[in-house]
């Protein structure tokens, strides 16, 4: 068996390229990096890589995290800058026997020790983006400095039995510079074991920090819970304790796959899509709609859906 699955629609061309590989006995670690460089890179998805949304003072900080499932090695950077590729740094220093998350300058140091690419990571585009955020809270239009927080995490699974997780993040657009949320925290952004299976979240990092969502999905697996079912339960259960203790909940969804290539996806927002892939289950990318009970409903996306999701992100930007 082989599998992977990721979080939003921006991660379709990237799983897409890595299916050969998995399905010919390649490695789920390089599929893993390979699927999330090809998002990283793409400039027009303006919550991940090169392109992605800058903190408050105009600086895009990056975020990134790999683990290995076999050994449970991991590797992270927090508030990483000018670095081509995050996840390759990540996945580089989960070899290190210590010093397996990195953050800021002494993130950015050892990258440029171990060869891996400098480059300016603000883009035109994202400037325009921040400059029109700007004004519109000068107006007060009713807008969140951080709207804006879309990561991209994957579990694969290979032919070897072996599982690696990975994420890859910009963080909350206008974020106080030095603000890490989930994503390179393992437990809460991604966890994976390769004798039980995976999970990665991607929403509102502070609030999945407080359930330490993927570390209790891979837990309900070990338990024997389907990944539809691991997923759903550690949603609902968490929404629920939050709007309970706190009167509020943010955005939750979370993908999951076990050491047997099963899947699974829950979400507490309408409309979060996710892209997966195994050896019985053809590329698709679904879209979930959460019901009342905490169960999920899915929809195929349809090739139009498809289409504008890349569109809306391409369109033409103005200066306001």
């Amino acid at each position: 068996m082989w599998g992977i699955i990721a979080t939003w629609r921006m991660a379709l061309e990237g799983v897409q390229a890595t299916l050969p590989s998995l399905a010919g006995g390649g490695s789920a670690g390089d599929a893993i990096e390979q699927a999330i460089k090809a998002v990283e890179d793409f400039p027009y998805y303006k919550s991940v890589g090169y392109g992605g949304l800058p903190n408050r003072q105009g600086q895009v900080e990056l975020d990134a995290a790999y683990m290995d499932g076999s050994r449970l090695d991991f590797g992270a950077v927090c508030g990483i800058q000018d670095i081509a590729n995050p996840i390759g740094v990540a996945r580089r220093l989960s070899q290190e026997p210590v010093n397996n998350v990195l953050v800021a300058q002494g993130a950015c140091q050892y990258a440029l020790d171990h060869g891996f690419e400098a480059k300016g990571m603000l883009t035109d585009r994202a400037q325009i983006h921040y400059h029109n955020r700007q004004v519109e809270l000068a107006q007060e239009q009713g807008l969140a400095a951080y709207d804006g927080h879309d990561t991209v995490g994957m579990v694969a699974l290979d032919a070897h039995n072996h599982m690696v997780a990975g994420t890859s993040t910009s963080g909350l657009f206008m974020k106080h510079p030095g603000r890490v949320g989930d994503s390179p925290i393992i437990g809460s952004g991604l966890y994976v074991d390769s004798q039980i299976g995976g999970a990665t979240a991607t929403g509102l990092g502070e609030d999945l920090m407080k359930g330490v969502l993927s570390y209790v999905i891979v837990g309900l697996m070990a338990a024997g819970y389907h990944p539809q079912e691991a997923c759903e339960k550690a949603v609902h259960d968490l929404d629920r304790r939050l709007r309970a203790q706190r009167g509020q909940a943010g955005d939750l969804s979370v993908v999951a796959m076990n050491a047997k290539g099963q899947w699974g996806a829950a979400t507490n927002i309408d409309n979060f899509s996710f892209v997966v892939a195994s050896k019985t289950t053809p590329l698709t990318v679904y879209r979930l709609h959460p019901l009342a009970s905490g169960q999920m409903e899915l929809e195929r996306a349809s090739q139009e859906w498809l289409d504008d999701y890349v569109r809306q992100r391409m369109r033409p930007l103005e200066v306001k």
